[in-house]
C-alpha cells in the first residue's frame, strides 16, 4: 500500500539520479514521427516517455551521452526542452532570489 507522500521513482536520463515525477520533465517523441524531443507538459502523451531535471546541467550530460536518441527510439531535436529549461530557469530563478532577501519573523527581536 502506497502513502501518499510516496510517489514512483524515475531516473534522469542526464545525470542519471533517481527522482520523483514531480522533480522531473517527461520528454517524448514528437508526433508524426518527427525526430524532435517534446516536453509532455502534463505527463500524458501516448508514447515511450524519458525523464529529466528541469536543468541545463542534466540537460548538457543527456545530449553529450546521446541519450534523447537512446530513451526515445532515434529522437534527437532537443530545441525545445532547451526552451523550456532556459525558461523555467528564468521564472524560478527570480522569485528565489527575491525570496532569499526577505526575514523570517522569529519572534525573539521583542
Amino acid at each position: 500500500m502506497q502513502h501518499l507522500g510516496d510517489q514512483p521513482q524515475r531516473t534522469c536520463i542526464g545525470c542519471r539520479q533517481k527522482g520523483s515525477r514531480s522533480e522531473l520533465l517527461r520528454l517524448v517523441a514528437g508526433a508524426g514521427g518527427s525526430s524532435a524531443v517534446v516536453v509532455d507538459e502534463r505527463r500524458r502523451m501516448a508514447g515511450r516517455g524519458a525523464w529529466l531535471h528541469p536543468s541545463e546541467k542534466c540537460l548538457a550530460l543527456a545530449v553529450k551521452r546521446r541519450a534523447f536518441g537512446r530513451a526515445l527510439n532515434g529522437a534527437t531535436g532537443t530545441a525545445d526542452v532547451e526552451r523550456r529549461i532556459t525558461a523555467g530557469m528564468e521564472a524560478v530563478g527570480t522569485p528565489v532570489a527575491a525570496a532569499t532577501t526577505v526575514q523570517p519573523e522569529s519572534g525573539s527581536e521583542n
